[in-house]
């Protein structure tokens, strides 16, 4: 499923079709990475950055996270719960990325919330744009995905997107939990993508 939105070589392992349980194994993952990891890298108490990376003033980076060759994370970021940035990856100012895959080349402006997601490569996310990771406002939370017309469970309670390749998101878009978005989709500026409907 996963190779319908990923659809170029990346640096991170995709060992899974679905993208909801590579999530799920994201911090395992990164673990197993860090490991492997050579000298061009920093590594301390689980956080990797490339000594290429660019990292701004008063960002917060919590284990684990790797974040890769020509990375850059604006000021006062807050990056969470297993973050892996791919070379060439941009987090803006004030953003707040939890548990996600930014793969090569995507850029997220500033102002954003990217949570339990997967980003593809060269994925533009304009500012205040929101992925959400769950539903507050509904008695069963969990996250189901819509997948050549069926309703599929992912088991989660927590499930962003997966914005495929080459993506344009517009500012103050909001996609919410279990959002599959194929390569070359545009979200307009203010649009809510709701695919889960009840």
């Amino acid at each position: 499923m996963i190779e319908h939105y990923i659809t170029q070589q990346t640096e991170f392992p995709i060992n899974e079709r679905l993208p909801w349980v590579m999530i799920d194994k994201l911090c395992e993952t990164l673990g197993t990475i860090i490991e492997t990891l050579g000298d061009d890298y920093d590594i301390k108490d689980g956080v990797a950055i490339h000594k290429t990376a660019v990292i701004g003033h008063n960002v917060t980076i919590k284990a684990p996270a790797i974040i890769s060759a020509n990375c850059f994370v604006g000021s006062n970021s807050y990056l969470r719960g297993g973050v892996f940035m791919a070379p060439g990856a941009k987090v803006g100012i004030s953003c707040e990325v939890k548990t996600s895959i930014l793969l090569e080349g995507s850029a997220i402006a500033h102002f954003n919330f990217i949570g339990y997601s997967i980003i593809g490569h060269d994925v533009n996310i304009e500012a205040g744009a929101i992925l959400c990771n769950h539903y507050n406002e509904r008695e069963d939370d969990t996250v189901f995905v819509h997948v050549d017309g069926q309703r599929i469970s992912t088991g989660l309670h927590k499930f962003g997107s997966l914005v495929g390749d080459n993506c344009r998101i517009g500012a103050n878009a909001v996609l919410s939990p279990g959002t599959l978005l194929l390569p070359n989709t545009i979200v307009k500026r203010l649009e809510l993508i709701e695919q889960d409907k009840l």
